[in-house]
């Protein structure tokens, strides 16, 4: 956005509390301890009034958050006020807070439904990678041209998640070079939904009037490999003696043609979108394999998977050999960066753009920044800045 001073227009109608009143789907963890007071159901309903109309001070993506949970209200009253609230964010709320990352995917997901025709709004909350596809999707039929454009052009997020290009073909608004352009670059990387007209035209271009009647060769799916090598495990859970034996099994099962197929050699069989969707899928085993994918949106999966982990995360931090690309989305992360150990693992990596390594270690501590100056492993220009600081903090204070 190149001017967020500027407040557009705010939404058609206030958002809508749920049919019926139920149990509020995240926790209110997220907020400081002082404020929870403000979503709690047993609180004082003036208090928790007063946070249904933005009077509590909160930070943006914390106003986001709690206005949703009082979406979830048993008064119908303060579900009314927060509804009329979200609906109406001043700008210095929504454009802070439709950007953040941090904030919880379902409630970005619930203000992208509510701003859907608000472009300014809704270019925001598609920009933020932590929305989920599911809510894209759900508004990639109807949006305006300049949205559909704007969903159309997030490759990671096509490829990812297929019905937004299936609701995407749907859009009356969108243009037909747009959803042409798509379905090509869905189709070139193992897309096939045949069912979707302008799907079918693609394969005919892409593999001519034969490819009507056939199937896009895709290989094994993230599915197949899920099932076969007990790769989907969830975090933190040890796999069962059985689920032990089977992926032993399929590592070295035969196929027809005699040769032993290795989980890794199955990986590479795969199309784009598969190791995309297995990237998001799949557990720490093969997250490690994709990571180093050719295909840097494949990479990008996997960084962006809500089941990747701290050690993950800090792994690449560290790895001088890292997609720029996934760095990006490394030290571009609020919370991430929040970590020392992350924010220093940073600025030892090369690849890292000289600005950002620059903020990073203004944060760094005295004895850090020591240990830098005279590590040759680092970029030139962090040894200079570190011996800048060192000389600075070592010089005599006048008077």
């Amino acid at each position: 956005m190149s001017d967020t001073s500027v407040q557009p227009e705010p939404a058609a109608e206030p958002a809508e509390a749920p049919a019926a009143v139920s149990a509020c789907p995240i926790t209110a963890d997220f907020l400081p301890e002082n404020m929870r007071k403000h979503v709690d159901v047993k609180a004082p309903v003036p208090l928790r009034m007063m946070a249904a109309k933005a009077l509590v001070p909160l930070n943006p993506p914390d106003m986001l958050g709690a206005l949703f949970m009082l979406m979830y209200d048993a008064e119908e009253k303060i579900r009314e006020t927060a509804g009329k609230t979200a609906s109406t964010l001043p700008d210095r709320i929504a454009a802070s807070g439709f950007r953040d990352e941090g904030v919880q995917p379902m409630v970005l997901g619930w203000y992208l439904e509510v701003y859907a025709t608000n472009d300014p709004y809704a270019e925001m909350l598609i920009l933020n990678a932590t929305t989920p596809d599911a809510s894209v999707a759900g508004i990639a039929s109807h949006c305006s041209q300049k949205i559909a454009e704007l969903i159309g052009q997030n490759q990671l997020r096509l490829l990812r998640h297929e019905q937004i290009v299936r609701q995407l073909a749907l859009n009356p608004l969108a243009e037909g070079a747009l959803i042409d352009g798509v379905c090509d670059f869905a189709t070139r990387n193992g897309l096939d939904m045949p069912d979707v007209p302008q799907m079918l035209a693609a394969k005919i271009r892409l593999f001519g009037p034969q490819a009507a009647t056939q199937p896009v060769a895709t290989g094994p799916t993230a599915d197949d490999i899920i099932a076969e090598f007990g790769v989907g495990v969830v975090e933190g859970e040890v796999p069962t003696d059985a689920e032990k034996a089977a992926l032993l099994a399929m590592k070295e099962a035969k196929l027809d043609d005699g040769a032993k197929l290795t989980l890794t050699q199955k990986i590479a069989r795969m199309s784009v979108s598969e190791r995309i969707k297995l990237a998001s899928k799949g557990n720490k085993e093969v997250r490690g394999m994709l990571i180093r994918d050719a295909n840097k949106l494949v990479a990008l999966a996997v960084i962006r998977s809500p089941r990747i982990t701290d050690g993950e995360v800090m792994a690449q931090a560290m790895n001088k050999g890292a997609h720029e690309d996934v760095l990006r989305v490394v030290y571009s992360h609020r919370e991430w960066t929040r970590k020392y150990p992350v924010r220093l693992a940073l600025v030892k990596n090369p690849k890292v753009p000289a600005q950002v390594l620059m903020r990073f270690l203004n944060t760094l501590s005295e004895g850090d920044v020591k240990s830098l100056a005279k590590d040759k492993n680092v970029a030139g220009a962090i040894q200079v800045m570190a011996k800048k600081m060192i000389q600075r903090k070592n010089e005599p204070k006048k008077g």
